[in-house]
């Protein structure tokens, strides 16, 4: 049985996770197994840039962290290298990360399941979700399907404009040079 200072940090540690799970619009649980310390720092590197919280942690922590947010179908995934991708903000960011590297590193880093709005995904679902592109350029495209018809208009009122006062100055050119 351990003792009451490790059995308190434990449950910190768990009470923490449950938390950080429990805020999250989205989660991805990873097998990392075999990356290498640069592969895992240019992933860490892509996580903070898009904040997504990662972590390397003990299946046994987060099984009960996950039991403690109603995700406990998600228990059968806790074996072997188990990392952990959750976002509060962008539930597509997580998805298109960790798919990204896993198509990157092939064998060495494998999704193993998730969760969305507290509720376990499948892994389809997550690939559907990494094939979305991330929310700037989603909104770079919506605005400019917003601005494509003003833009348009624009341009037509511009080739009006100088084709009525191409003839205009012609005019008032010729009378100048004689």
């Amino acid at each position: 049985m351990p003792n009451a200072k490790v059995l308190s940090e434990k449950q910190a540690i768990v009470a923490e996770l449950t938390d950080k799970i429990q805020k999250a619009t989205a989660g991805v649980i990873v097998d990392y197994k075999g990356i290498t310390v640069e592969e895992d720092t240019a992933l860490r590197r892509e996580c903070r840039e898009n904040a997504v919280d990662y972590a390397v942690v003990k299946n046994t922590l987060l099984r009960f962290a996950f039991n403690n947010t109603g995700l406990n179908d998600l228990d059968d995934l806790l074996n072997g290298t188990t990392s952990l991708a959750l976002c509060n903000d962008d539930p597509v960011a997580p998805a298109r990360i960790m798919n990204d590297y896993a198509k990157k590193l092939n064998d060495k880093f494998e999704i193993k399941g998730g969760f969305m709005d507290g509720k376990p995904v499948s892994l389809d679902t997550i690939k559907s979700l990494a094939a979305i592109p991330a929310l700037p350029v989603l909104q770079a495209q919506v605005l400019g399907t917003m601005l494509a018809p003003i833009t348009g208009l624009a341009v037509v009122l511009k080739q009006i404009a100088e084709k009525q006062g191409a003839p205009a100055e012609a005019a008032e050119e010729a009378p100048a040079a004689e």
